[in-house]
């Protein structure tokens, strides 16, 4: 079974085939306004399940590789870029669907991105000078962030909360958002600092 002979390599893959399904639901079903929606939340309440446990089973697969030494080159690899398609992804579709763009300014997604590319390109350089680049606390805790705001942003349309019940939803993901980009930018900020060394002289 080559790279799929583990638990964690099979997960991984199982993944990045949850992060197509819910970017499929969304493609069908997300451009609904939020009228439309509010007739037919049944697809959106399995986005919704789909990406918790798609999200969630992040570590899962990081535990068992550890647990069972199974840590491969190919999950490595695919292990944070199924993070990042899952979640950068979702993102993504809920800049542009009208139900959720007023959590999801478009400059904010584009920040989250642009923060992705510059941290990959200073990792590769970086790794290329035969030194780690692990993912530290600060670039977890941002993935965390980024996962709790579109959680609940999905959460709150797919189960049609009302009253103080969907006031309090409603702060919690304009703050995981603000969250989300604050903590993009810190992660962001702390990997430079980390790599200014190399930056300023040169890799000497």
């Amino acid at each position: 079974m080559g790279v799929f002979q583990h638990w964690p390599n099979r997960i991984t893959a199982l993944r990045f085939v949850g992060a197509i399904a819910l970017f499929g639901i969304f493609a069908l079903h997300g451009m609904q306004s939020v009228e439309e929606l509010a007739g037919e939340r049944g697809l959106l309440q399995w986005a919704f399940w789909i990406f918790i446990v798609t999200s969630l089973s992040d570590v899962l697969d990081g535990y068992l590789a550890r647990k069972g030494n199974h840590v491969t080159a190919f999950g490595r690899i695919a292990d944070p870029f199924v993070d990042k398609v899952l979640v950068i992804g979702a993102m993504v579709f809920l800049a542009v669907m009208p139900w959720s763009q007023v959590f999801f300014p478009a400059w904010v997604v584009v920040a989250v991105v642009a923060r992705e590319f510059l941290i990959t390109a200073i990792r590769g350089y970086v790794e290329s000078l035969g030194v780690q680049f692990p993912a530290d606390w600060f670039g977890k805790l941002k993935m965390f962030a980024q996962c709790i705001a579109v959680g609940v942003v999905v959460g709150i349309h797919a189960f049609g909360f009302e009253g103080e019940t969907l006031r309090f939803w409603t702060l919690v993901g304009h703050w995981a958002v603000w969250a989300t980009l604050a903590t993009t930018i810190g992660s962001c900020i702390s990997y430079l600092g980390k790599t200014r060394k190399w930056i300023l002289d040169g890799g000497s």
